[in-house]
């Protein structure tokens, strides 16, 4: 595993990626192949302050707990993005799913599956929901860690991941951009 990058080389963080990308490196709480960095959302601090030129996190911050987790890790991700740096955030959106789950006419197996995309698919011990989050509450925690610029995006176009997941034809992703 190489070295944490040194201020002068800034490089784009991909946080909990599966994909391996040109450009990108992959920090994840598991080792497995194509991961970079190993360790938890919550602390960063294998990287130096000001270390990260953009930050990416698809379907990362909701296995967090909202009391003390979320806003470190959204602490952490500032400090080490340098100044104007740019963090991309999706997150099952939690309006959306809830008004898919409510939608005339889903069989017993598709409503299932909405609450799987609510609570994860707990197929391991971290693949649990902590928290649902919606544009409103998700720009309040940014906010809070100091981001500005927070917007909302269709899509990211950068990987094949759960940020472009549709439900009968309704994106359930809900995509931000926020800087430094």
């Amino acid at each position: 595993m190489p070295d944490a990058p040194t201020p002068a080389e800034p490089i784009r963080l991909h946080l909990g990626g599966q994909e391996p990308r040109e450009g990108w490196k992959i920090f994840d709480i598991q080792q497995r192949p194509g991961v970079d960095y190993v360790g938890s959302v919550t602390d960063l601090s294998q990287f130096p302050d000001q270390s990260i030129a953009e930050a990416y996190a698809s379907h990362v911050y909701e296995h967090l707990d909202y009391v003390a987790e979320l806003p470190a890790a959204l602490k952490e991700v500032h400090r080490v993005l340098k100044p104007g740096g740019v963090l991309r955030v999706g997150v099952p959106d939690l309006d959306v799913l809830c008004k898919l789950i409510l939608t005339p006419g889903l069989s017993l197996d598709e409503r299932f599956h909405v609450q799987r995309m609510m609570f994860g698919g707990q197929i391991d011990s971290f693949d649990y929901h902590r928290i649902g989050l919606n544009f409103e509450f998700l720009s309040a925690f940014l906010i809070k860690a100091g981001f500005q610029g927070i917007r909302r995006l269709r899509d990211f176009n950068l990987f094949k991941d759960c940020t472009a997941i549709r439900f009968k034809g309704v994106p359930i992703s809900l995509n931000v951009i926020a800087l430094k």
